[in-house]
Formats: structure tokens, C-alpha cells, sequence
């Protein structure tokens, strides 16, 4: 069943009407564990896919009850230990021995996530931050929330497990905020996001057979601009989708975009990029590696170099649990390297220009400018290792030239620098809570009139085009 579809919304409403009409406590829980395992059972074919699955559930469960009773310190480690394993085995990254691999397929979709739950919940359980006992069934309905299975967003337990007992009551107001927030997220996906998609094709095409240097310079911009715009569509839409979805079980699911493009920095990029899996990570992995190489390394004059190391390794990371390829490898290079310079250059210009002098010119107008236009132009480029090949990267240099590639991100560069500048000038305000919430974009009419016809938009493409609902990158991380 594909995320978003009118086939998972009329079974999201269904289960949503039977889940609050039924009182809180044993059965509701238990109606949402067996939509959870209805829906991930549309991924598997057979009882001998879900077993790998099954088994990684299992560990995590009886880790994580391991670890809640008071025991030696070395057990933490080790479960943490062994939860990787299982990770990169079940999802055959190239280090694990091909030899060791099961003989058979499996499911893994929703891997990754329910991988992020289980970690995240073996490291509280181990550090004493979770102190009610997890039963079966809120582990299952945590680790296998159906409306955030598929790509996200990490919602930590202690979150879920409030919002599961107390949850605001779906009243029209909620029913209201959450049809919005559906039919948005479609129309991203299912509009916004095919069109971008089939004009980065375009240009690809166009490319190969493009005469004069003008207009391989414009076809190489083109490719490497559209594809984060794509992403954007697709994933925000996703995440839009499924946040209203999940209001409809009275949980909130936490944002996971916040306006990206308009950060000045790379740093911030990933504040408001993906922002469930940047938190996640700053919690357990950026925080305890800087705790640590601090006590080991107790100078003030070299703190903010390590600084910079942990943001390298996380942002590395990111790339890494993206896939197995030496793409996503090279990819999490070109991440942790993008915020890790970002923080080295923080640090030389405060020691050259003082705090004050550097954020003095960190305010000027034409400064942000550029920096924003900066940050989009390398988040675009490191994107080429995400969605493309080392071979097809070297098809488009040679039909190219590498004089039309340079100059076809510098043009990236400077036209971003104006339409990201009108980008900040309209969400800024938004950002900020100035907006009137009479005025007319942000009037409940005018909103009401946008989704009204983007949900006509939908439909009409729906029924004309009678295809599949397209899919969702993330889906296959």
C-alpha cells in the first residue's frame, strides 16, 4: 500500500473512525496493533519474509526489558552492539560477509525508522531515562506506528507514549487541520513532485543531444537544481501526509521540515532539513562523542575543533544509513564535510573579526544573500551522489564538458541568490508569526479555497492518468 494514496487515506479514515470510538485504554490499543500489522502486512508475501522482521522486533523488546532491570554496565554496549549488527546484516551492507546472508527475501520496508525506535529506546532503557515498564503491546505500536512505518518521522517513546494517553480529542477544528495538511501532502507528491521529476528528466534528455555551450550550461543547471526542489516536494509531502493522518489517532507527529532553503548556513540547513533524523542523531551520536572527546581532551583552545570532528562523523553518518553503495558513503562525505567546514569557518572568522565583528557581517543583507544561495547550491551538489551513479555522473561531464558544468553551478549559484532571496522575503513573516491571520494567504478561507482545489487537482489527475500513486524516495532507505 503506497504512502500517501487515496487507498491508504480511505484506510487511515477507516481505522481513525473505529480508534475514537472506542475508549481509551486496552482496546484501543489493540485496535491500532492490528492496523499497524495490517498495513505491514501489505509489504510481505508469506510468514517467511516477516520472520527477519520479526526477529529484530523481538531483540529489541527483550534488549530493551534487559536493560530496565539494574544489571552490569557492559550490557548496554553490547545490545547496542548487537542491534547494529542486525541492522546492517538484514539490510546486506557490502562490509557484512555475502556468505552470512539469509538464502531468501524478506521485508525491510520501514527498517531504517523502526531501527532509529529500537536504538533510541535500548539506549534509554540502558541510561534510566525510561521508567515505566514497555509491555508488548506499546512496543509494537511504537516501533510499528503504521502513519510513520514507512519513512518517518522518529518519534521518541516517551513522546508517543504521552501523546497515546493523552491525545487531543479529534474535534472538527483537528478533523479540519488534518484534511489540510493530507491534501497538501498529496499534492506535493502526486503534482509537485512528478513535474519536478519529469523536468530533471527533461534536461538529462536534452543534455545528451544539446549543440551549443549556452545550452549545456543551462541543461547541467537544471539537473543538479530541480532534483532538492523534487526531494523537498516529495518528502515534506510525504511527512505532511502522514502528520495528518496521524492527528486523526489524536498523536502528533513532529515536524520534520521547517522551511529549509531560506538557512543561511549549512549548520542550520540541517535544523530544519529531515529534522527528526537531525535531532536524533545530535542526541545520540554529536552530544556523547563531543561529551567524551572533551574529557579526554579538557582545552578550551581546542573545543571547538571538536566540535567540528563530531559534526563530521554525524553528518558522515547520515550519508552512510542513507545505502551500502560507495555513492552514499562518498555521499555522507560531502555532508559531514559540508557542516564540518561550515563550523571551521564559523571558528576562523570569530577569532579574526571577533563574536561581535562576525555577526555584524553575518547581518549584513548581501552577506545572507549569498550565503543562502551558497548553502542551496552545495546541498544540490552533494545530491548528485544521492540520486545518481559514478558512471552516469561521468556521462554527463562528457556530454557536457567539464567548462559547462562549472559554469552550469554557477549559474545554479546566482540565480538562487534572488529567488531564494523572495523565498525568505514570504516565509520570513510566516516564520516569524507576523503575518496577520486575517490577511488573505493566511485566512482560514483562502487556505480552505487552496486545498479545496488542490484536492479537484488531485482527483481530476487521478482519475485521467488511472496510474499507481507515485512513490516516496525515503521509502527505500
Amino acid at each position: 500500500m503506497n504512502v500517501p494514496s487515496f487507498p491508504f487515506l480511505g484506510f487511515a479514515v477507516l481505522g481513525a473512525i473505529l480508534y475514537n470510538l472506542l475508549p481509551a485504554g486496552i482496546l484501543r490499543r489493540g485496535l491500532l496493533l492490528l492496523i499497524n500489522l495490517i498495513f505491514l502486512s501489505t509489504f510481505v508475501h508469506g510468514w517467511q519474509q516477516a520472520l527477519p522482521y520479526a526477529g529484530f522486533l523481538l531483540t529489541g523488546f527483550l534488549g530493551t526489558r534487559l536493560l530496565m532491570a539494574q544489571g552490569p554496565r557492559w550490557r548496554l554496549p553490547v545490545l547496542i552492539a548487537v542491534i547494529l549488527f542486525a541492522f546492517f546484516w538484514l539490510k546486506r551492507y557490502t562490509f557484512i560477509p555475502a556468505a552470512i546472508n539469509l538464502p531468501f527475501l524478506y521485508t525491510t520496508v520501514g527498517l531504517s525508522y523502526v531501527f532509529f525506535r529500537v536504538l533510541h529506546l535500548i539506549i534509554d532503557a540502558g541510561q534510566g531515562q525510561i521508567k515505566e515498564r514497555i509491555s508488548p503491546l506499546d512496543y509494537l505500536n511504537y516501533t510499528l506506528n503504521f502513519t510513520a512505518l514507512v519513512s518517518g518521522p522518529i518519534q521518541f517513546y516517551q513522546d508517543y507514549r504521552e501523546q497515546e494517553r493523552n491525545g487531543e480529542k479529534v474535534d472538527l477544528f483537528a478533523a479540519g487541520w488534518a484534511a489540510e495538511r493530507i491534501i497538501v501532502g498529496m499534492f506535493k507528491v502526486a503534482i509537485v513532485s512528478t513535474l519536478l521529476m519529469q523536468g530533471q528528466k527533461a534536461a538529462i534528455a536534452d543534455l545528451a543531444v544539446a549543440s551549443t555551450f549556452p545550452m549545456r550550461v543551462l541543461y547541467c543547471a537544471l539537473i543538479g537544481a530541480i532534483y532538492p526542489l523534487f526531494l523537498y516536494a516529495n518528502f515534506s509531502g510525504y511527512t505532511d501526509f502522514v502528520i495528518g493522518c496521524a492527528r486523526l489517532f489524536r498523536i502528533r507527529l513532529p515536524e520534520n521540515f521547517h522551511h529549509p532553503f531560506i538557512a543561511e548556513n549549512f549548520i542550520a540547513f540541517w535544523s530544519r532539513w529531515h529534522i527528526t533524523l537531525s535531532n536524533w542523531l545530535k542526541v545520540y551520536v554529536y552530544t556523547p562523542f563531543l561529551m567524551t572527546a572533551m574529557r579526554r581532551i579538557p582545552s578550551p583552545a581546542i573545543e571547538p575543533y571538536l566540535a567540528v570532528a563530531a559534526y563530521f562523523v554525524t553528518f558522515f553518518l547520515v550519508g552512510a544509513w542513507h545505502g551500502q553503495t560507495s555513492m552514499f558513503l562518498f555521499f555522507g562525505v560531502l555532508q559531514g564535510g559540508g557542516v564540518a567546514m561550515n563550523k571551521l569557518y564559523q571558528v576562523a572568522m570569530t577569532k579574526r573579526l571577533s563574536r561581535k565583528g562576525y555577526k555584524q557581517l553575518s547581518a549584513e543583507p548581501w552577506y545572507r544573500v549569498f550565503c543562502r544561495a551558497l548553502t542551496f547550491t552545495w546541498f544540490a551538489f552533494t545530491l548528485l551522489w544521492f540520486w545518481s551513479t559514478w558512471g552516469q555522473l561521468g556521462q554527463f561531464i562528457q556530454q557536457a564538458g567539464w567548462p559547462a558544468v562549472a559554469c552550469g553551478w554557477v549559474l545554479v549559484l546566482l540565480v538562487a541568490m534572488p529567488a531564494l532571496s523572495l523565498l525568505r522575503a514570504v516565509q520570513g513573516p510566516i516564520e516569524a508569526r507576523k503575518v496577520d491571520p486575517a490577511a488573505v494567504p493566511a485566512s482560514r478561507y483562502w487556505r480552505t479555497a487552496l486545498s479545496t482545489a488542490m484536492l479537484i487537482i488531485l482527483i481530476g489527475t487521478t482519475v485521467l492518468l488511472n496510474g499507481p500513486a507515485p512513490d516516496v524516495v525515503y521509502k527505500t532507505f
